[in-house]
C-alpha cells in the first residue's frame, strides 16, 4: 500500500487537475454504441492533449484499449510509430473505419461525429487557453504518468473501470502508464445529475439507483455499487476497488 500521507497529497493534486480541466469527462453527453472492434489509443496519461481525447471518450461512454507510451517507454512506442509514422501522442486507431489519427482536436471531432452523431459540444471544443490550463493541470499531478518506470508486462491486458474526471481513477491510470501496462478502459461516467458526488454520498438523498439499462446499471447489478476506480486482472483473477489498494497491488504484482 502507498504511504497514506503521500497518497492523500496525490489525491488533492489530482483534484486540482480535474478542476483545472473544467471537470470535463465526468458527465456523459451522449451514450454511444460500442463499436464492433474496440478503439485503441496510444496514450500518455500526463499529456494534456491525450487528456482531451480521454475526456471525449468519457463523454461518449466509449470504451478503449489503452496502449501506454510514456517518455522513455519501450513497449508500445515503436508499435505506434509503425502504425502512424511517428512517435506523437495521442494516436487513435479505429479499425472499424480504417482510421489512424493524430492531433487531439481532430480526434475529438472525429469521435463526436462518428460515434455521437453530433458536433463537438461547447465544453469540449478546443479553446486558445486550454493548452496552458492543460499544462497546469498536468503539473498539479506532479507530472505522474509522464515517464516510464520499469515493470513486468502482463500476459493479458488488465481492465479498468474509470472516467476521466475521477481524481482517484487518475492515480491508477498514472501508475498503469508508468509501468506501460496495457488495459481496456471501461468508461463509466455519470449518466444523470443524481449521480454527482462520491460513491457513498451523492447529491440526491436516499438509496442510489442507476438509470435502468445503462452501463452503470450493468455494473451495479454485478457489484451492488457503482464506484471507480475498479480494476480487474485476468492474469491473477483479482478484482479491486479503492485507488490505494489498486496502487499497492500494481506495485507488488508488476513493478520491478
Amino acid at each position: 500500500m502507498p504511504n497514506p500521507l503521500v497518497h492523500t497529497v496525490n489525491v488533492f493534486g489530482s483534484l486540482a487537475t480535474s478542476s483545472l480541466s473544467g471537470w470535463r469527462g465526468c458527465m456523459v453527453v451522449k451514450p454511444a454504441a460500442q463499436p464492433e472492434q474496440p478503439l485503441t489509443l496510444y496514450d500518455m496519461e500526463a499529456c494534456p492533449f491525450c487528456r482531451k481525447v480521454r475526456e471525449a471518450l468519457s463523454a461518449l461512454h466509449l470504451d478503449v484499449d489503452i496502449r501506454p507510451c510514456p517518455k522513455g517507454g519501450r513497449v508500445f512506442r515503436a508499435e505506434a510509430e509503425a502504425l502512424g509514422g511517428k512517435q506523437q501522442f495521442p494516436l487513435l486507431v479505429d479499425r472499424n473505419t480504417d482510421t489512424v489519427m493524430y492531433e487531439s482536436a481532430a480526434i475529438v471531432a472525429y469521435l463526436f461525429r462518428e460515434y455521437g452523431q453530433r458536433s463537438v459540444p461547447r465544453l469540449y471544443q478546443d479553446k486558445p487557453w486550454q493548452s496552458a490550463l492543460g499544462s497546469l493541470a498536468s503539473a498539479a499531478s506532479a507530472l505522474r504518468g509522464l515517464r516510464a518506470d520499469a515493470g513486468r508486462q502482463p500476459e493479458q491486458p488488465l481492465h479498468l473501470w474509470s472516467f476521466e474526471g475521477s481524481p482517484f481513477s487518475r492515480l491508477v491510470r498514472e501508475k498503469l502508464c508508468e509501468l506501460e501496462i496495457p488495459y481496456r478502459l471501461h468508461n463509466l461516467g455519470k449518466e444523470h445529475w443524481t449521480e454527482i458526488g462520491p460513491a457513498f454520498q451523492r447529491l440526491k438523498p436516499g438509496r442510489y439507483a442507476p438509470i435502468a439499462g445503462g452501463k452503470r446499471d450493468a455494473f451495479f447489478q454485478q457489484h451492488n455499487r457503482v464506484q471507480v476506480p475498479y480494476l480487474e486482472d485476468p492474469n491473477t483473477g483479482k478484482g479491486l476497488f479503492e485507488s490505494a489498494r489498486i496502487l499497492g497491488y500494481l506495485e507488488t504484482e508488476y513493478a520491478r
